[in-house]
């Protein structure tokens, strides 16, 4: 018996019926390829066989019969990727290509943090108007299963998994003010994300560094997160803190998995700000020490120092209070201005995201929302106040107020390099882009973009397992495959296992590497030679083909439509 046969059937893999038996040949073979499974075994020279949008069968398949046969010898044959924190469910409506997701091997992306798809009322669906006319989409659904319906409708080349986003059931709800929810309105949020859950939902995510979840309690997430682990779901949080006070924020995230009984996940773990720098091995104990104790607790990073997120997040968050409106009548009054700049220059509750960047400096800015700002792009907020001959925090007041009421893009420089590879080598730290797909053309080519964005995954399999040998690419994988799965239970994916989905990626380890940059974002990663979504090919040797078989998937406690319980 041939070496490589018997190490399939060691693993448990199968050969199937090698495309001769009663279900007639396969649709694909990848054949000779390097087989790493996901599991964090090591890799074994095989065959995959697949089946409709089924792995048939993974091993030695010689001779097997199929209708395309692809030699993929030298090659790594993977599970697809998981993308565990992306921004795509709106992306992918826009832009069914979701380019540079699958341009570096993601089949499935994870989303829904703070704001989600759902819930939708009719007054936040105004609100979204101007964004809607400008990328060309409508938000025609108000639950979990319309958006679902809309995104078959429309097609997409990867898999979109949700979450409940914590912030969109607080703003269908109670609304932009910062106050606590009314027990009654309390009782409305914990049965939504009832019904969201039985819709399929993976469970609620907060966002709790951005207003309006900032003026959230914890006793209100408790009860959000017992609603969601009724229906086997997790909790997932980018936590209040993740600079000076990230020990409390840990202290309230360990406090709500305990509470709720629920699994916990930290959500693109990191230590923000110069003062913090040097303490993710500490950080990391914590987390350690925590699931020791019982707690089950994991995390997820993207491998980048720069921090992508919006402009007004250097601004305290209580001056969003009563939403976007009050925020520039506030901006617009001196006095207001005056006391925001002196807690942006010396912020009393920990930093914000313009201290933690060091400054004007470290603030570069990514997107603009008006067309007639989009000179900024690529700038620094220093650079731009210093053409303007003015001072930089008053720059910053001064391009909100300019967008009229939508976001500006900023990238922030807040993290230390050995802090991020200290958690990539953390075998419980998934992987994240924390980015929607976007591509070089098309609706969102003139924006600019974190180079997370395209080159996340090719990043850690290049320049950090095989450049640096931070970890062997086996380990690697199984961070953006089977621990990714298993956290948010899709039970079918993640791995190369007969009966699982067809999500597959093959690269060539030997070149596979991220090309993006700060200064030119826009360029996707090399080295990946195909990618299957559910059976079908999406990616050929950097081309993107015209399949968009991607779907809406489902969490642990759905229910179908005629089964649910009427709440």
């Amino acid at each position: 018996m041939k070496r490589v046969a018997l190490l399939a059937l060691v693993l448990g893999c199968g050969t199937g019926d090698g495309g001769r038996g009663t279900g007639g040949p396969y649709d694909l073979v990848l054949k000779n390829g390097w087989i790493i499974d996901g599991s964090g075994n090591p890799r074994y020279e095989g065959d995959v066989a697949v089946r409709g949008d089924r792995i048939a069968a993974v091993g030695s398949l010689n001779g097997a019969a199929a209708r395309e046969t692809l030699d993929v010898h030298g090659l790594v044959v993977t599970p697809g990727f998981i993308d565990m924190m992306g921004q795509s469910e709106i992306n992918a409506l826009i832009d069914s290509r979701v380019y540079s997701k699958i341009t570096q091997g993601v089949t499935t992306e994870v989303t829904g943090e703070g704001g989600s798809v759902a819930p939708l009322t009719d007054q936040l669906v105004l609100d979204d108007s101007d964004a809607m006319k400008k990328w060309h989409y409508r938000e025609d659904w108000r639950d979990l299963d319309g958006y679902f319906a809309q995104l078959e409708r429309r097609g997409s080349a990867i898999n979109i998994a949700t979450f409940v986003g914590a912030t969109q059931v607080r703003l269908a709800v109670v609304g932009k003010a910062n106050r606590a929810p009314t027990a009654a309105e309390l009782a409305h949020m914990t049965a939504i994300v009832d019904t969201l859950m039985e819709q399929g939902a993976l469970g609620v995510w907060t966002a709790l560094e951005y207003a309006p979840a900032s003026y959230s309690k914890t006793d209100e997430l408790v009860a959000l997160a017992k609603a969601a682990r009724r229906h086997g779901g997790i909790y997932a949080s980018h936590m209040r803190n993740e600079g000076e006070h990230i020990d409390d924020a840990l202290n309230e995230l360990f406090a709500i998995a305990l509470q709720a009984d629920i699994p916990a996940e930290v959500s693109h773990l990191k230590v923000s700000g110069r003062k913090s720098w040097g303490q993710m091995p500490r950080i990391l104990a914590r987390i350690d020490s925590a699931r020791a104790a019982g707690l089950d607790v994991t995390a997820d990073q993207y491998p980048y120092i720069r921090a992508a997120t919006s402009l007004d997040a250097s601004i305290p968050t209580w001056a969003e209070s009563g939403g976007w409106d009050s925020l520039l009548i506030r901006l617009r009054d001196p006095a207001t201005r005056a006391r925001l700049r002196r807690e942006i220059l010396q912020p009393s509750a920990g930093q914000s995201f313009y201290s933690a960047a060091g400054g004007a400096d470290g603030v570069l800015i990514t997107g603009t929302f008006q067309d007639s700002l989009r000179y900024m792009q690529g700038k620094t907020v220093a650079q731009i106040a210093a053409a303007r001959h003015r001072d930089p925090v008053e720059t910053l007041f001064d391009i909100v107020l300019a967008e009229n009421g939508h976001r500006t893009d900023a990238v922030y420089a807040i993290m230390d390099e050995p802090d991020v590879q200290a958690a990539m080598k953390t075998w419980w730290v998934a992987v994240n882009t924390d980015f929607g797909g976007v591509a070089p053309d098309g609706p969102f080519g003139t924006q600019s973009a974190h180079p997370r964005a395209y080159g996340t995954f090719a990043r850690i399999l290049g320049h950090y397992a095989r450049d640096l040998k931070l970890f062997p690419l086996e380990f690697a994988v199984r961070k953006m495959t089977s621990l990714a799965a298993q956290r948010v239970g899709l039970a079918d994916r993640g791995l190369l296992r007969a009966g699982m989905a067809a999500d597959i990626t093959v690269f060539n380890p030997a070149t596979v590497a991220d090309k993006a940059t700060f200064e030119q974002p826009h360029q996707p990663s090399v080295g990946f030679a195909y990618v299957f979504v559910n059976g079908q090919k999406v990616l050929d040797h950097g081309k993107v083909t015209a399949a968009r078989p991607g779907r809406g998937l489902r969490g642990p406690g759905y229910v179908p439509p005629g089964a649910r319980t009427t709440r």
